[in-house]
């Protein structure tokens, strides 16, 4: 019986205790130090990228830095540009005469012809191209204006003949006539100044644009370009 009691006396005093408390979780810990030892190294990657961007920018292909070059290539996408465009209808008149002045005829004609003005790029080079580094400032030199072939359209013509007798061969001479005078007429008109100086300014606002945009775009922010033709003043 004294052997039966210090069993259980010596069973009870080996039973398992309550389990001890669980030590405080590692994960949290482990990932803060994580990131404060990953935070070193992203400075590090950050310092270098900033590095190689300002040896690029330092010693990168010039080209890539040129706005001239920039520039010349705007030009090189096309050969001819149509700045302009001028509408007439001149009024002119031929005469006829045949059978030794007996048979006499008279056509007057109104002809709409459009004139069109275009810049000729493919005279643009570098040496008409300045760059200002100091006042951000693109001067650009272009030939001059150049006035197109009249361009008349006979389908809306309007003709008025005179004549007892209007032969076939009167008829289309008195047309052919017509038609020089047309052109002849159409040519004076284009040439006026006032329409010129509005096809030049025409082409300014184009040729900025067309130079301002590829300019910005390249990073060189809003770049001043001065367009200028031959002949003209450089105030």
């Amino acid at each position: 019986m004294a052997d039966d009691l210090t069993l259980e006396d010596q069973t009870a005093s080996v039973a398992p205790a309550d389990p001890p408390a669980s030590p405080p979780a590692k994960t949290d810990n482990a990932r803060s130090l994580a990131r404060t030892q990953a935070l070193p190294w992203l400075l590090v990657i950050l310092l270098l990228a900033a590095v190689a961007w300002l040896a690029w920018k330092a010693f990168g292909p010039d080209e890539l830095g040129d706005p001239v070059a920039t520039s010349l290539v705007a030009f090189e996408e096309q050969n001819a540009l149509t700045v302009f465009s001028a509408e007439f209808a001149p009024v002119v008149a031929s005469n006829d005469s045949r059978f030794f002045g007996t048979i006499k005829t008279r056509q007057v004609a109104v002809i709409p012809t459009r004139v069109s003005y275009t810049l000729d790029l493919s005279k643009v080079d570098r040496s008409r191209l300045a760059w200002n580094e100091a006042e951000e400032t693109l001067t650009v030199q272009l030939p001059p204006i150049q006035i197109g072939q009249p361009n008349l359209d006979e389908a809306r013509a309007q003709y008025l003949r005179e004549g007892i007798w209007i032969t076939r061969e009167a008829q289309d001479k008195l047309t052919r006539d017509n038609t020089l005078l047309a052109e002849r007429e159409a040519r004076k008109s284009a040439a006026n100044p006032a329409l010129v100086r509005l096809a030049r300014d025409a082409a300014r606002q184009a040729v900025t644009q067309n130079l301002s945009i590829p300019l910005q775009v390249a990073g060189y922010g809003d770049v001043n370009v001065v367009v200028r033709f031959d002949g003209e003043s450089s105030k």
